[in-house]
């Protein structure tokens, strides 16, 4: 066994060597000189890659992300080439969506930026939903000039449904019972595991939001196509549609395959046509963030927790530590360059704690008199809401998710599963409480009062903060929380955020903020700065609360394998083999 675990944390070092190496011999070559950018360029990106808000700053990620555009390179690369005489259009591929509403929008929103520059967009899509739906991407599409749909493909418009799954029935056979709470009906994300359908303020909040996406789906597509609103509602009742269908409908500007698309694009331009890849046009036009004053970029991305900023790779998800984003916004305030700071918030929300240490530097970010613009992505609620609560100003797209401002939790008793296979518990204690988190006891009548006691102290230095922060009464915001999740466009209408766009407009924003003239140039500075491959390889800037370092990422990788490790060991050895004073099913039972 030990010769097993010594060959295997072996491999997993030398992978990961071998991945950083990799990549560091890419950074290096990539710093070669590169051409320029000739005339009568079009632009190409492929808009069926799902965008990442940021690269995570750490070895193994910056391999398997390599190449994954970011929504600020597309956003940039786009406003630098509309202004740009060499560029003359650009070409996008574009399938069944994907990038989440508040992103889609930004998307759009920087293509019809482009155009208005005098430049034309084509869309290509093989199909919008291969016999699924397609109502996110053909929604991006309809910004562009023209779109063009392979013949055998097809438009899955059909509007949106959501469909929610409930657990309730399932722990019931399994023997587990989930004893939660929250603050207050329509903090209902615990419904899932308590519940066997929607409550009645759950039902509401979903249909809701869903009726409100459609509507800006709608809405969208309706100016884009020269329809009305009701008319693409009408189309959506009676979707999908399959190919010549979608041109006589107005859906799509005519059937093409690949080359007689560009075809199209040759008859477009006046000379030689140059196809350039977006992010290839970043590094040729030198993809730096620009000269002038300096604006910090701070990234909160991920839930919200306690420790380093960090990306796990086999879930694929990001964590928004507390420590890294804390750091950043105290680094960009001794920066004595940094003149605001642009806080992109994309984030479900997650710890109380963690949650609160981040909002306590934004506030003493504004005391030292460097305005915080916060600019949210597809989502920024609960925890996520309150990191951006207290910024000068808050900007949203009328899709991002936010607000949700509210309290839940609560633990699974399931000491009646593990009679069921034959297991049993028993247990000693000092204090009346220390079984208030076990997972084999329900609370006592006292550990469920000082439960709730928990939850009311959180909701109300929630609903306090929110109040202060945006300077509303109070009771307006006890009217608008309650835990409920809104879309952009609603909270701007409760007052939850300050305007709708993205990052464009949040960077105007800034600038105005911190007194730079609109017209000027700025210096886009990130916050921790991200580290070259070579620094990551040999563990440079690994302070406490920087970015990780390999060693970290190694050991991260090896928690999310060991406890199968562990179980596959007490199976084939007996768990005594690890010797009297450890506790083997602490590794792995629920905390």
């Amino acid at each position: 066994m030990k010769k097993f675990l010594v060959v295997l944390l072996c491999f997993i070092g030398g992978v990961t060597v071998l991945l950083v190496g990799i990549t560091a011999m890419f950074w290096i070559l990539s710093l070669a000189t590169s051409p320029g950018v000739s005339s009568h360029t079009v632009l190409q990106v492929n808009l069926e890659i799902p965008f990442l808000e940021s690269l995570p700053d750490d070895p193994v990620a910056s391999f398997t992300l390599r190449g994954t555009p970011t929504v600020l390179e597309f956003v940039q690369a786009l406003d630098r080439a509309g202004r740009d005489p060499r560029v003359e259009g650009l070409v996008a591929r574009i399938g069944a969506g994907g990038h989440g509403m508040a992103v889609t929008q930004e998307l759009r929103d920087a293509v019809m930026a482009f155009r208005d520059n005098g430049k034309f967009a084509l869309a290509y899509s093989e199909t919008f939903g291969d016999n699924g739906p397609g109502n996110g991407g053909y929604y991006l599409a309809t910004a562009f000039d023209e779109i063009y749909l392979l013949p055998s493909g097809d438009v899955g418009l059909t509007g949106l449904i959501l469909e929610h799954p409930f657990l309730r029935g399932t722990f019931e056979l399994l023997g587990i019972t989930p004893r939660m709470d929250q603050r207050h009906e329509y903090k209902n994300a615990m419904n899932f595991y308590t519940h066997e359908a929607f409550t009645d303020a759950h039902r509401e909040a979903m249909q809701h939001m869903m009726d409100s996406w459609f509507g800006q789906i709608a809405s969208g597509i309706a100016d884009a196509r020269g329809m009305s609103a009701d008319e693409v509602r009408a189309l959506a009742d009676a979707g999908p549609y399959y190919g010549q269908d979608a041109v006589d409908n107005g859906l799509v500007d005519g059937l093409a395959y690949r080359d007689e698309l560009y075809d199209k694009i040759e008859e477009r331009v006046s000379g030689d046509v140059d196809y350039l890849y977006l992010d290839t046009y970043l590094e040729r036009t030198d993809a730096s963030f620009g000269q002038g004053p300096t604006i910090a970029l701070i990234y909160g991305q991920g839930t919200v927790m306690r420790g380093k900023s960090r990306y796990a790779a086999m879930s694929g998800e990001f964590v928004m530590g507390s420590d890294t984003v804390s750091r950043a916004f105290r680094d960009a305030v001794d920066h004595p360059g940094v003149e605001a700071i642009l806080f992109r918030v994309n984030s479900p929300g997650g710890s109380y704690p963690a949650s609160d240490a981040i909002h306590r530097e934004t506030v003493r970010a504004r005391e030292a008199g460097i305005p915080v613009i916060v600019s949210m992505g597809n989502y920024a609620a609960s925890g996520g809401y309150f990191v951006a609560m207290d910024a000068d100003r808050i900007v949203a797209q009328p899709g991002t998710l936010t607000g949700s401002i509210g309290v839940l939790g609560g633990k699974f008793v399931n000491r009646e599963m593990w009679k069921k296979i034959g297991m049993t518990f028993d247990s000693v204690q000092t204090s009346r409480n220390a079984d208030m988190w076990s997972s084999l006891e329900d609370y006592s009548d006292e550990g469920w009062a000082r439960f709730q006691g928990w939850l009311d102290r959180v909701y109300e230095d929630f609903t306090a903060k929110v109040a202060a922060g945006r300077d509303l009464p109070l009771e307006d915001v006890l009217e608008i929380a309650k835990g409920r999740v809104w879309t952009g466009e609603d909270a701007l209408a409760v007052g939850l955020v300050d305007e709708l766009g993205g990052f464009t407009r949040a960077l105007e924003l800034a600038k105005e903020a911190a007194g730079i003239d609109p017209d000027s140039g700025i210096r886009l500075q990130l916050f921790p700065r991200r580290r070259s491959p070579l620094e990551m390889f040999w563990d440079m800037d690994s302070s406490l609360e920087g970015p990780r370092t390999t060693s970290e990422v190694m050991a991260e990788t090896l928690r999310q394998v060991q406890p199968y490790g562990r179980v596959a060991a007490d199976v084939l050895i007996g768990p005594a083999q690890r010797g009297i004073l450890s506790v083997p099913f602490l590794y792995y039972l629920p905390r």
